[in-house]
């Protein structure tokens, strides 16, 4: 819920840098992912279980790929975006063919991964597959380590469309060549396939100063820290490290290059409504690429209507391509910003997500000026609601008075579009 006073608002003021120039344009030079990519992505649900005895439908097995796909078109998530079906980890054998090559579990991937890739293709969808950079998989399947060139064969061949790396079984002290090595392998295979690499994750966990030029030259998305786990705790473990290391990672996020929060926990069983909509609407702001990890057929419609919420989306794949950062928290309330198009000379728009860390049982008001939010645009703004399509859009100048009221553990993501000089005086705001 929310309302509208205009008041000036007298505290302090968060201003918000928009430092454009320093986003590092350097990136991985295959022409993919130009905005972040959104899919569906099998770990974080259904992680390595192989037991397809007890767990018939959640298996890491062909049918579950294939079941998957047939929902992202039949519930409409490829309509919003979500386009890529990925493999995770345990899809293969623990050894290679006797000419080194990968080879699925023949139980479970009976018909090969080729023929896994033509069916999500015939869905007119994308295929993504994990591997690891080291001797083994993180599950103990076989690596890549020592058949770099020719696994990345085998992706083209198969008709491979993004590829997740992870960094297990290697040194950490070796990812700064091994990383680009290997997207300089899949580029020379001329089949257009995004790079999802864990390298920075590793570094960082080992204290080590990471080459995010580097990262943000080699990789089309990466991991700056560990996995997501099913719980509310955990959201916020990610996003509270993203907020420590904003000034850092965020200069280096931009069109073919993204920082990557890990997977949306959405329609699983840890977060509640409200919860959800906060991981969508920071995962947004933080222009990190929208992979779910669930079960699609047993998503509620509560949650499909929010991972299917295409205005949030439309924040997530604005085409500046600016990661949003952490403004301000006070009370148990954080903001987060992030500037979006239209633009209109040093004028931005800005989606701002009202976070709330309270538990107490009952709704938050909180007030605040648009100059306190550093929207100083003097012709005003259009701002709406997000996740609330009853409340109409409204015109507010920058001494005007926003006032939100967000539920406990919950957020009200706003968009605040410039008016242009031209439709003030010419439009319905003259």
């Amino acid at each position: 819920m929310w309302s509208y006073m205009t008041k000036t608002r007298v505290g302090t003021r968060v201003w918000l840098c928009v430092l454009v120039s320093c986003n590092i344009t350097l990136a991985l030079n295959n022409g993919l992912a130009l905005t972040p990519p959104m899919g569906w992505l099998a770990w974080q649900r259904f992680r390595c279980t192989i037991d397809c005895d007890t767990f018939p439908d959640e298996c890491v097995s062909e049918q579950l790929f294939m079941t998957t796909a047939d929902l992202l078109v039949s519930e409409g998530y490829d309509k919003v975006g979500y386009k890529y079906v990925v493999i995770d980890d345990c899809w293969m054998t623990h050894n290679r063919t006797v000419d080194g090559k990968l080879q699925a579990d023949k139980t479970r991937f009976p018909h090969g991964i080729k023929a896994l890739a033509d069916y999500v293709h015939s869905k007119g969808l994308k295929f993504g597959i994990y591997e690891s950079v080291g001797t083994k998989s993180c599950e103990g399947y076989a690596g890549i380590k020592g058949y770099e060139k020719i696994d990345a064969q085998t992706f083209a061949e198969w008709g491979v469309d993004y590829v997740k790396l992870d960094g297990c079984y290697t040194d950490e002290r070796t990812m700064d060549t091994n990383f680009p090595q290997f997207g300089k392998y899949l580029n020379e295979t001329g089949r257009p396939m995004i790079y999802s690499c864990c390298w920075p994750f590793y570094q960082e966990g080992k204290g080590m100063q990471v080459n995010y030029t580097l990262v943000s030259q080699s990789c089309n998305l990466w991991r700056n820290y560990g996995d997501i786990q099913e719980s509310y705790a955990s959201l916020f473990d990610v996003l509270d490290n993203f907020a420590v290391k904003q000034d850092i990672w965020a200069q280096y996020a931009g069109p073919g290059h993204w920082n990557d929060p890990d997977m949306l926990l959405i329609g699983n069983f840890a977060l509640s409504h409200e919860q959800s909509q906060t991981q969508m609407a920071l995962w947004a702001i933080l222009a990190a690429p929208l992979f779910m990890s669930n079960k699609l057929s047993t998503v509620q419609p509560n949650f499909k209507k929010i991972l299917q919420n295409t205005e949030v989306i439309g924040v997530n794949q604005d085409k500046l391509g600016i990661q949003g950062k952490r403004i301000y928290k006070e009370q148990g309330i954080e903001i987060w910003s992030k500037p979006v198009e239209p633009k209109e000379r040093e004028y931005y728009s800005y989606a701002i997500a009202f976070v709330s860390r309270r538990t107490m049982g009952t709704p938050f008001s909180y007030n605040i000026t648009l100059n306190n939010l550093g929207l100083n645009n003097p012709n005003g703004y259009k701002i709406k609601n997000l996740f609330d399509s009853i409340t109409t859009e409204k015109f507010l100048k920058p001494d005007s008075l926003l006032k939100v009221i967000i539920n406990p553990s919950g957020v009200v993501l706003i968009r605040a579009n410039i008016i242009s000089k031209y439709d003030y005086i010419h439009g319905p705001y003259f």
